[in-house]
């Protein structure tokens, strides 16, 4: 019950900043004023933060099956880790409304 609750609830979280970045980054990529620097690392940046998460993850849930637990004992950490780390994108994506003009 807890890896299903905390893995829905970081879906959730990461729905909003993947749709707001992932938006974000196919503006800059196909708007005619950007530099090609810009095109090239802000969607790369977009797809860092969004990515992330789901990376620690599965380091977490790895670890847990190097020490010889079960899958579902080793989801538990994996999936609250996957809670915890969910919440970076979403704070990034609450200061780039706050800060940006």
């Amino acid at each position: 019950m807890t890896v299903a609750v905390a893995s829905v609830l970081a879906l959730g979280l990461l729905g909003g900043p993947a749709v707001v970045f992932s938006t974000t980054a196919w503006h800059l990529v196909t708007d005619s004023g950007t530099t090609a620097f810009s095109r090239f690392l802000a969607p790369l940046v977009f797809l860092a933060l969004v990515a992330l998460p789901l990376v620690v993850a599965r380091v977490v849930f790895r670890s847990g099956r190097r020490k010889g637990k079960e899958r579902l004992t080793a989801a538990v950490p994996a999936a609250l880790t996957l809670l915890g780390a969910s919440a970076l994108p979403l704070a990034a994506l609450c200061l780039i409304f706050v800060y940006g003009d």
